[in-house]
């Protein structure tokens, strides 16, 4: 099937709910058992991994169905579903390490991940060295003895680099490593991470999945060599997700591969006449030709969603300020992948440790939204004409 055809059908069946399109909101905390022989083999089931309504914890219908969807759309073997996208690119990795064990993670990692390295991973003994994410196969020179697993963010979300994600997996792989990679950016769609080598697929499925900038969640996505680590941590950390959720999480899904080329096809020729204004340094998109990673985001990527960053020529922030004032259609604010644009100012050079940020004038970032792509140029033009007005 086509892809847009997996999203509108994975993960429902009309038959178990008296012929409902979509899965029902399934609410509950307490499960019953009609005698103590179904209590019992509800619980083999559950040692098994049989499908099932166990516990409310462990979700209900509704998280079930979506988490089939998911996993069966990035090829993975299973998918749980997280009260965030933080909570996903965080614990999940708790799975897979022990005191002493040390991490690499790339140098363009998404903050709050970075933060929970060096807090709470350092306050459990285990050590994080960050790495340029254009290191490739040279990675395995990092790695250590004690070198558990490997973090990759491709392309980073602030900017953009693209990792040869075979070239790190196999390296990891030879030294016995975990590759858990945040595929946010790639969309169940647009990059199949269990194709290239990676173990453990991590979505804020608050992005594309959801679409609607309403519900924040996270998945997790793994091989079945991976399983057992990612399903133990779940469940020992309380990992879940309201049922309202998940439906609308599941609701959005149905939508996302029609969504999806626009917001590519939109971020593009945004990006392109961004690039041509004199005040613009460089444009962060692998999607454009010119860009250091399209080489490799053509080779592994099926396509490309809404978001890149924008480098301005050295100058004074508060031009740059004074062109995100000036938009009507962009939203300043966290987060992405809704039908809305958004623009927000970043600094890289504050958090990089391993690389150094070459460029000195100030950044921003954008999301390309639902709306017409003329008048996405039209305000961002009111936008530059405000920024030269400042200058």
């Amino acid at each position: 099937m086509h892809e847009s055809t997996k999203t509108v059908h994975l993960g429902r069946h009309p038959d178990r709910f008296a012929g409902t399109v979509n899965t029902p909101v399934f609410r509950a905390s307490t499960i019953l058992s009609a005698d103590v022989a179904e209590w019992e083999q509800k619980k083999k089931d559950r040692a098994q991994d049989k499908p099932g309504t166990y516990y409310g914890l462990m979700g209900t219908p509704t998280k079930h169905l979506l988490e089939e969807a998911l996993a069966e759309l990035e090829g993975g073997y299973k998918c749980q579903i997280y009260p965030s996208g933080l909570a996903a690119c965080t614990i999940p990795i708790l799975g897979y390490v022990r005191t002493g064990d040390h991490i690499l993670v790339a140098d363009s990692v998404y903050g709050p991940t970075r933060r929970f390295c060096d807090v709470q991973l350092a306050r459990m003994g285990v050590t994080t060295t960050y790495y340029d994410p254009l290191i490739g196969a040279g990675i395995e020179a990092l790695m250590t003895p004690a070198t558990r697993l490997v973090f990759v963010e491709s392309p980073g979300s602030l900017t953009f680099e693209v990792q040869d994600i075979p070239a790190i997996a196999a390296a990891a792989h030879r030294r016995g490593a975990t590759v858990m990679m945040d595929n946010t950016w790639g969309t169940p769609l647009y990059f199949k991470p269990f194709r290239h080598g990676v173990d453990v697929s991590i979505q804020a499925t608050t992005k594309y999945v959801v679409g609607h900038s309403d519900v924040i969640m996270g998945s997790v996505t793994c091989t079945r060599e991976a399983w057992p680590g990612l399903k133990s941590v779940t469940t020992d950390y309380g990992q879940t997700a309201s049922p309202d959720d998940c439906y609308l999480a599941a609701r959005g899904l149905r939508t996302m591969a029609a969504r999806l080329p626009i917001h590519w096809a939109s971020g593009v020729r945004l990006a392109e006449w961004i690039a041509a204004q004199p005040e613009v340094e460089r444009v962060l998109h692998p999607a454009l030709p010119g860009d250091p990673g399209h080489a490799l985001w053509k080779r592994d990527f099926e396509g490309a969603c809404g978001l890149f960053g924008v480098v301005l020529k050295p100058m004074p922030r508060a031009a740059r300020d004074a062109l995100l004032d000036a938009l009507t259609l962009y939203g300043i604010g966290a987060s992405w992948g809704g039908f809305e644009s958004l623009a927000m100012p970043f600094d890289p050079a504050e958090i990089r440790t391993a690389t150094r940020w070459p460029h000195a004038g100030p950044c921003f970032r954008v999301h390309a939204g639902l709306e017409h792509i003329d008048d996405l140029i039209a305000d961002m033009a009111a936008g530059f004409a405000a920024l030269r007005a400042a200058a």
